[in-house]
């Protein structure tokens, strides 16, 4: 087994394709792999006095460390700063490409016991670092998107929303809570929440269970979607489809609109397709499985040619297998030299394509409600020249307390804050 789990893991021929930005991105023709690229490297970690790299006129410092795997985080009106601690475990292994992958994941610190807790820091000095800390919420089950309405508390559960009753400067959760709808667990198990701003809706991602409805569409029924929940009759409905795995949520405040970023499908190239950042419209259809981008077809999945003609095409390619996981909203000014409206993205970084992506916080700006220009660096330094190891990988991202950009990094085990230099 060890030796096919090493053939299987062979790094394939580099490729001479550009990475794949922008709005009308040029994407280069699938070559589809009998065996998928598989490349991750070690987790290290930071060794002390060692830290991201920022862009020119912005400083970072450790806000929160010795997590367990922190993945999102969620700023509460009093400026505590909440931290989803959760960590997929290892399922079946039926042949040796899925040993292979395991077998790579538990390296890369991307498999293992999960903490299923939220825990709540405090900066209670004004220094930048949390030095307040207390669990805020323990023993759900792969606990991720996290929202506040009025006094209820929302946690996107791998298998669920679940609700809880919320006191006004509360250090922790007191009280059982009550789940409002059901997800089904695997696969892309991570589950992102949004409140609308009139707090009447909630907005959920569910990624697919596999990477191209491997095991067919019955097994794929009510996922790779974004997911309305009204909070006042407790309905819950498909807000958008087709989407492989959406993971951030934001909100574009000029024009109210919901964006999100999606991690696109993988065996088809280093750039091909690129995940991307886009709007999301009420009933709108984004391709997955069937094409990608503008009504590409993916020739490995049974068709469907009417779901590809209704097929959306995504707003900003993002480059492919990037991974980019964290969304938030920043308004001009927020850091010293971006001065324009945008996103921030938090990409956690590829695992299968022959050269590595991603590993950084990103920002796109934004004009008339819609991307303009071309992604800059906010952080990187996560991942080692040589691409064998990485310190770290950005996940989630925030505006916190006093203007600063705070960033999980579930392989460093660290909040990271960004603020100007």
């Amino acid at each position: 087994m060890v030796g096919a789990a090493a053939i299987l893991m062979r790094r394939w021929g580099k490729e001479t394709d550009e990475p794949v930005f922008g709005s009308q991105p040029d994407i280069p023709e699938a070559k589809p792999q009998g065996i998928p690229t598989l490349k991750m490297p070690t987790a290290k970690g930071w060794v002390e006095g060692h830290k991201p790299t920022t862009a020119p006129g912005l400083a970072v410092n450790m806000f929160a460390g010795d997590l367990i795997h922190p993945r999102w985080i969620h700023v509460l009106p009093n400026n505590d700063v909440l931290v989803a601690e959760a960590l997929p475990t290892a399922g079946p292994v039926k042949s040796a490409f899925d040993y292979a992958i395991v077998s790579t994941m538990k390296r890369a610190a991307a498999l293992g016991v999960s903490a299923n807790r939220i825990t709540r820091f405090r900066d209670t000095n004004g220094d930048g670092v949390g030095d307040e800390r207390t669990p805020f919420l323990e023993n759900q089950t792969q606990p991720f998107g996290m929202a506040l309405v009025d006094n209820t508390f929302y946690v996107g559960n791998t298998d669920g929303v679940v609700a809880f009753d919320y006191e006004e400067g509360a250090t922790h959760i007191v009280g059982e809570g009550h789940k409002l709808v059901d997800f089904k667990p695997g696969g892309h198990w991570t589950r992102s929440l949004l409140a609308s701003a009139d707090g009447k809706k909630l907005y959920a991602g569910v990624g697919s269970n596999t990477n191209i409805a491997d095991n067919g569409m019955e097994e794929e029924e009510g996922r790779a979607a974004i997911y309305e929940l009204d909070l006042e009759s407790g309905q819950s409905r498909i807000f958008a489809s087709g989407l492989r795995n959406a993971v951030g949520l934001a909100w574009e405040p000029e024009t109210n609109a919901l964006w999100t970023v999606v991690n696109e499908r993988d065996g088809l190239g280093d750039e091909v397709p690129p995940d991307y950042l886009t709007s999301v419209k009420d009933g709108g259809f984004y391709g997955w499985p069937y094409c990608y981008w503008e009504q590409i077809v993916d020739d490995r999945v049974p068709q469907n040619p009417e779901m590809v003609a209704k097929a959306i095409a995504p707003d900003y390619a993002l480059g492919g297998h990037t991974a980019s996981l964290g969304l938030c909203w920043m308004a001009a000014g927020t850091l010293p030299g971006f001065d324009t409206d945008g996103m921030v993205i938090g990409q956690h970084g590829s695992w299968n394509r022959s050269t590595l992506s991603g590993y950084k916080v990103v920002f796109v700006p934004f004009e008339n409600g819609k991307p303009n220009g071309p992604p800059r660096d906010i952080l990187s330094g996560f991942l080692a020249p040589d691409e064998k190891h990485s310190y770290g990988r950005p996940v989630g991202v925030a505006i916190g307390p006093d203007n600063c950009l705070l960033v999980a990094d579930d392989v460093g085990n660290v909040i990271w804050r960004v603020t100007g230099a």
